[in-house]
């Protein structure tokens, strides 16, 4: 067998697709994206197609160290995600071929089902705790949200004070009948992350997560000595070869790689093995498509350490494309009471792409951007 086509479609919200398609009628399907720089990717993943066809999709691990290795300049958030999305349509064939699921391809399951959560609250957190209500009648009970708005490098009692009230309103609201994780989404500095963290630990959120950018990592060992709350990171860093230099520091608990921009599959796989190593818990980064989702849980599956799993379905950035809307069997995606994703019974990645709709939707697609803030004095902050 060897493949003879890569075709990408950037689709509605902000996500891209890919299908690789072989001599032998077998066809792949991958997610390679970053969000706001689809374009880039895109050409990206193109350039890199010629690694890959004409190859045996077989040879995933060949395919996949010459993708990396094959040019001088090698890593970062647009090279290993294009891998990543080709990473993925690779498994999808090899399962199909094979008829089997990704995760026995792997070895098999460690569990029997999943836990996923959910997002409330938007970019700017507000109507917390009617979106929660509204998530708890559907069966969710775990959740994250944005533990803020911009925040300066030295920030405002205010803006403290603020963010603060809005974890203090869910206590309040659901007692511990509820779970969530805190999203610092990179937008607290590290003399800020000290005041947040100390004030928001009487409510013991799951996590913190980014409490500071993924370049400030040096940082996540100091604040985890100044807090019991759980740090969270990793959708900002995309090899093992980034990772290690974390674990070996020391101070994060949770790694949270995102399995179209971290290399996909082959390389989520060993980096849950190095987080069991540190004991240390997994749990991807998905606020994207169904393919991305898809992979996520085969990993998660396979996974011992794999604690809980983020999916975008009703994510404040879905307008114009929701993760089902692609998806022709919908019930592989189904989330059971509690928020749980079952394992697929599917051959390869398990789910079947509405390629007409893809195809349609591509045609009208908008280009995503991230919003752009700014502090009151005109300098740029952290979205």
């Amino acid at each position: 067998m060897k493949v003879t086509k890569i075709t990408t479609y950037r689709v509605p919200p902000r996500w891209m697709f890919l299908k690789m398609e072989t001599d032998e009628g077998v066809v792949g399907w991958g997610e390679p994206v970053v969000e706001g720089r689809a374009r880039t990717v895109e050409a990206a993943v193109h350039e890199l197609s010629e690694f890959v066809i004409g190859k045996n999709p077989a040879n995933i691990n060949d395919i996949w160290q010459t993708m990396y290795r094959g040019g001088f300049y090698r890593g970062g958030a647009v090279f290993m995600s294009a891998m990543a999305g080709i990473d993925q349509a690779l498994w999808d064939i090899k399962g199909k071929v094979l008829n089997a699921p990704v995760y026995e391809l792997l070895g098999g399951r460690v569990r029997d089902r999943m836990k996923t959560y959910c997002w409330v609250g938007g970019d700017r957190p507000a109507d917390i705790i009617a979106q929660m209500k509204e998530r708890l009648a559907h069966g969710f009970d775990t959740f994250k949200l944005n533990g803020c708005e911009e925040l300066s490098i030295i920030g405002t009692s205010k803006a403290i004070d603020t963010a603060v009230a809005k974890v203090a309103e869910i206590r309040e609201a659901f007692g511990n009948t509820v779970e969530f994780g805190l999203d610092f989404h990179g937008r607290v500095s590290a003399p800020m992350a000290k005041v947040l963290v100390k004030e928001l630990e009487p409510f013991r959120p799951l996590f913190i997560e980014e409490p500071v950018l993924a370049e400030q990592a040096e940082h996540y060992p100091r604040i985890a000595a100044q807090t019991s709350i759980p740090i969270a990171a990793g959708e900002r860093m995309y090899s093992r070869f980034e990772f290690k230099q974390v674990f070996e520091r020391g101070g994060i608990s949770i790694i949270q790689p995102d399995l179209s921009h971290a290399g996909g599959i082959t390389e989520c796989v060993k980096l849950a093995a190095m987080a069991e190593a540190y004991d240390v818990a997994f749990a991807p980064h998905c606020p994207l498509g169904p393919i991305a989702l898809a992979s996520c849980l085969h990993v998660d599956f396979v996974s011992w350490n794999a604690a809980l799993q983020e999916q975008s379905m009703g994510i404040h950035y879905n307008k114009g494309g929701e993760v089902l809307d692609y998806v022709l069997n919908k019930e592989a995606l189904k989330l059971d009471d509690g928020g749980y994703a079952m394992p697929f019974k599917g051959p390869g990645l398990g789910i079947e792409v509405n390629e007409e709709l893809v195809i349609e939707r591509s045609r009208e697609v908008q280009d995503w951007r991230n919003p752009l803030w700014r502090h009151p004095d005109g300098s740029v902050a952290e979205w």
